[in-house]
This record gives structure tokens, C-alpha cells and sequence, in this order.
């Protein structure tokens, strides 16, 4: 069964919020703000966890929120979901992409954007993570589809060429 991916752009930092669907199954990525709009753009979907890439409060504004709705908590991985949780460092020490291996999907928050990097100068930043991670990432194949914190959607391999530029 084919991912079914929508993009819900919530709060005054146009953050993404990701409603994702495989399997019957869904889960929320990074639910900044606006828990009423996030509910609304669910509908009846059978909600199973919300995946967080960073805890910056533009991407964890209504998580309390959404999971007391649905019942559900922050997770790293679901059961009848199959991705892989990469640990990408460098804008903030914890951030995580998602991988969804058999769709070519990844969910990098503010780690990667299209043509950009996220920022390291904040609060447990770090260049040396955020160069780390990207050696890392240029592993993953060119054909994977980049879905960032925010802005418009991407390609790996896009990306790798804009990668060289940073490090």
C-alpha cells in the first residue's frame, strides 16, 4: 500500500506538521500548533502515535494536546510502520529524521530544508554534529523525498549537491 502523505502548515513560524497514512495506520510528525486544525485535517484516520524530529516549540506546540485526543503517545516506532529513526544532530542535540525505506520518504525537521540547512547556533546546536550528520545523510539514496520542519519538499539528491557546499 502506497504512503499517503499531507502537509498541514501550522503556527506563526509556518511549521509542518505531517499527517501520515500506511497501512490504515497514521501518524502525526511534529505537532507544532493549532491542534484544532491538525484534528481536523485527521478526519477519522486511525491515529497510532506522533513521531517528534526536535523539541523546539515550534514543532511540539500542541503534542500534549494531540496525543490526549487520540489516546496516544510520542513514539519512536510503531507497530505495522516500518521506518527508521536516524540520528541527525547539529540543529538541536536531539533531532531524529524519519525514514520511510520502502516509500523513499524521510522526515528531516530542521535538519535538512530545500537548498538550506537548519541552524547549529542555537541552544545545543553544533557544527561538528550538524557536519557529522550530513555525512551521515549522504549515505541514504538520491531518489529519497526530503520533507522538512518547513517550506516546500525536496530530494536527497538535491540535496547532496548542496550538502558539499557546507562542508
Amino acid at each position: 500500500m502506497a504512503i499517503d502523505i499531507k502537509r498541514v502548515v501550522v503556527g506563526y513560524l509556518e511549521e509542518n506538521c505531517y499527517i501520515v497514512t500506511k497501512n490504515n495506520q497514521t501518524v502525526i510528525i511534529d505537532p507544532g500548533a493549532d491542534a484544532t486544525k491538525i484534528i481536523k485535517e485527521v478526519g477519522n484516520k486511525n491515529v497510532v502515535g506522533v513521531l517528534v524530529t526536535h523539541h523546539h516549540f515550534d514543532h511540539i506546540g500542541s503534542l500534549k494536546e494531540i496525543c490526549n485526543y487520540y489516546h496516544v503517545s510520542e513514539a519512536t516506532s510503531v507497530a505495522g510502520m516500518d521506518f527508521e529513526v536516524i540520528k541527525t544532530p547539529g540543529h538541536t542535540s536531539d533531532s531524529v529524521s524519519f525514514y520511510f525505506k520502502n516509500d523513499f520518504v524521510m522526515f528531516t525537521g530542521d535538519f535538512i530544508f530545500l537548498d538550506d540547512l537548519g541552524r547549529w547556533d542555537l541552544p545545543t546546536g553544533s557544527k561538528k554534529d550538524m557536519v557529522n550528520s550530513l555525512e551521515l545523510i549522504k549515505q541514504y539514496p538520491d531518489e529519497v523525498i526530503i520533507y522538512p520542519g518547513h517550506g516546500d519538499k525536496t530530494t536527497l539528491g538535491q540535496e547532496k549537491r548542496n550538502i558539499s557546499k557546507y562542508i
